[in-house]
């Protein structure tokens, strides 16, 4: 009996971990002009975690607050008001201030690609745990679509924070302005795609369905095109 609980308990945390692992695993190979130390690596997806729970805090508040404010959270507009105002502008921002923290003085670094690396860590650490809650919760069907959905939006949504990011390290290491503009710009188009997705997601109607197909789409060919492009022409930074 001991030993089934067990079975079932570990295929439970692969079903939830496995596929952040390898979208983690394929971001490191990316990285061909000096890999990121594994410590520092493990260390982001633990800020994903850290993360994780300031979102759920952070959202219980905003949830909190539409409610107070009189917003109907199950028309689109109020659907949109959660799905942008609260979901997307706090997992976005916990993600980028766990992300700031840990890595922005690190030594490592030092090449632009690395600002991609650590923020899809931290959001593979982040999307890992919120896996975690919902195979639990839901049971191994969730497990799958979550797997082809979720977890590559939060990278998406990481690739696009992690552009921006090494960019805004170039310019301050290299004393020129525009710093905290491109952090800005990293999670604004975060929270973009994010909202959009969570709003799709969250809709329900055959319209909305359809149109998170085609943003599916877009998001794969988003992530992996931007992936391949910052790796062949990363740079130092120094």
């Amino acid at each position: 009996m001991f030993l089934a609980a067990n079975t079932v308990l570990l295929i439970y945390l692969s079903a939830a971990v496995v596929p952040a692992l390898v979208l983690g695993v394929y971001v490191y190979r990316k990285d061909q002009r000096d890999q990121e130390p594994v410590a520092l690596l493990a260390i982001c997806l633990l800020m994903g975690v850290c993360a994780a729970f300031a979102s759920i805090a952070l959202e219980g508040l905003g949830m909190t607050a539409l409610t107070l404010s009189q917003v109907d959270q199950t028309t689109p507009l109020g659907i949109m008001a959660l799905a942008f105002g609260v979901v997307a502008v706090v997992e976005e921002g916990t993600k980028l201030f766990f992300l700031y923290i840990k890595t922005w003085k690190n030594p490592n670094f030092d090449f632009k690609f690395d600002g991609i690396i650590y923020a899809v860590f931290v959001s593979l650490g982040f999307a890992a745990f919120e896996n975690i809650k919902y195979v639990f919760s839901y049971g191994l069907a969730v497990a799958l679509p979550r797997a082809v959905l979720a977890i590559p939006g939060h990278m998406t949504f990481a690739v696009v924070m992690g552009v921006f990011y090494g960019r805004a390290k170039y310019l301050e290491n290299h004393g020129q302005p525009g710093k905290w503009l491109h952090i800005f710009l990293g999670w604004f188009f975060a929270v973009l795609l994010h909202g959009f997705y969570d709003t799709c997601a969250m809709l329900g109607t055959a319209e909305s369905s359809l149109v998170f197909t085609v943003f599916i789409i877009f998001m794969y060919l988003l992530v992996f095109g931007l992936i391949n492009r910052e790796s062949r022409q990363d740079y130092k930074l120094n």
